[in-house]
């Protein structure tokens, strides 16, 4: 079983944890993380660019020209695509981007990424991550004495309003809590901090 250092808000060591083997210390699959995380992404697409067809433009439907005997190219109508203000041909309409992964290919892709962040030493887990006021500068120093000055993604067992929005104008630093924890979330961030309790939340869900 992995075993990291615990350290506790102040920066101080306070002993080691030993991680579930079966979370953290799995082998690495980066091809199901990739899969997870083009689902992400996709799923976060809004899908709602939109052009107008020859139908949609403004414009009369009237013959431009007669069809013969001008010098010109015949045309049918100002609408058509080849025109300035015509329609677009084969452009872009509203439409859903989501697609849905199988469980189990989420929950490999979740367990590749924390035990990637074991296996890099990126990982902090915080004996006691409680903050009794809403204070950005809370946050700040508890970074600091952590020694994390790069991309951190803070999780806690539960959604905490104190912690979220004492952490939230820190450029780089993200909040989320276990239930909503996903690979795309972890693997954009160079450090990973956990709440101890965090950890036993987690060995429940994939218990």
């Amino acid at each position: 079983m992995p075993k990291v250092d615990l350290y506790k808000m102040d920066g101080s060591k306070n002993g080691t944890i030993e991680l579930n083997d079966a979370i953290f210390g799995q082998e690495v699959n980066t091809s199901v993380m990739h899969q997870v995380v083009v689902n992400y992404l996709a799923n976060q697409r809004q899908g709602t660019q939109s052009t107008k067809t020859r139908s949609e433009v403004s414009g009369g439907g009237i013959k431009p020209w007669r069809q013969k005997g001008t010098g010109r190219a015949r045309q049918g109508s100002i609408r058509a695509t080849q025109w300035i203000k015509g329609g677009i041909a084969l452009g872009p309409k509203p439409r859903d981007y989501s697609y849905t992964l199988n469980k189990k290919v989420k929950r490999v892709a979740l367990k590749s990424a924390l035990s990637s962040k074991v296996a890099e030493n990126e990982i902090k887990v915080i004996e006691d991550l409680k903050i009794e006021e809403i204070k950005t500068k809370t946050v700040v120093t508890m970074l600091k004495n952590l020694e994390v000055n790069t991309k951190a993604l803070i999780v806690t067992c539960e959604k905490d309003d104190i912690v979220v929005k004492s952490a939230r104008n820190i450029e780089g630093v993200d909040t989320t809590f276990v239930n909503v924890l996903n690979v795309y979330d972890i693997l954009s961030h160079d450090q990973l901090i956990i709440a101890k309790e965090a950890i036993s939340k987690l060995e429940e869900v994939f218990a």
